[in-house]
C-alpha cells in the first residue's frame, strides 16, 4: 500500500494580520499625537513583512513606511533642541509622509490578499 502525500500548499493569507494591524494603526497613533508609540506598529509591520510576506510590494511598502518614520524620529533624537515629545516636534510635512506611505502598505496588502 502506498500513500500520496499531498503537496504543501499555503491556505492561508499571504501576509500575517499582525502586519495588516499595524499598517493600520501607524497613522491613527501618528495623527493621534503618539507618534514615538507609533514605532513600535513600525516594527511590527517591517518585521513581519520581510519574514513573512511573498509580495515583494508588500515587503518595499514595509520599508518605505519605516524610512519615512525613520526621518524624523533621528532627527528628533539628534536635536540639540527638540521638542519633549516627537509628536511636537514632527512636521507636518512628515505625518502626510508617515501617513501616505502607510496607506501605500495597505493597499499592497490589499492587493495581496486579492490574488
Amino acid at each position: 500500500m502506498t500513500t500520496a502525500s499531498k503537496p504543501l500548499v499555503h491556505t492561508g493569507r499571504r501576509t500575517p494580520r499582525a502586519v495588516t494591524i499595524s499598517s493600520w494603526a501607524v497613522p491613527v497613533m501618528v495623527l493621534g499625537q503618539f507618534a514615538l508609540l507609533a514605532i513600535v506598529p513600525v516594527a511590527i509591520a517591517l518585521v513581519g513583512a520581510l519574514r513573512h510576506a511573498r509580495d515583494r510590494t508588500v515587503r518595499w511598502a514595509a520599508a518605505l513606511l519605516a524610512v519615512t518614520y525613520a526621518i524624523p524620529l533621528v532627527v528628533w533624537l539628534t536635536r540639540p533642541d527638540a521638542a519633549p515629545s516627537l509628536s511636537k516636534d514632527i512636521h507636518p510635512a512628515f505625518v502626510g509622509l508617515i501617513v501616505a506611505a502607510s496607506a501605500v502598505l495597505i493597499v499592497a496588502i490589499l492587493r495581496d490578499h486579492r490574488r
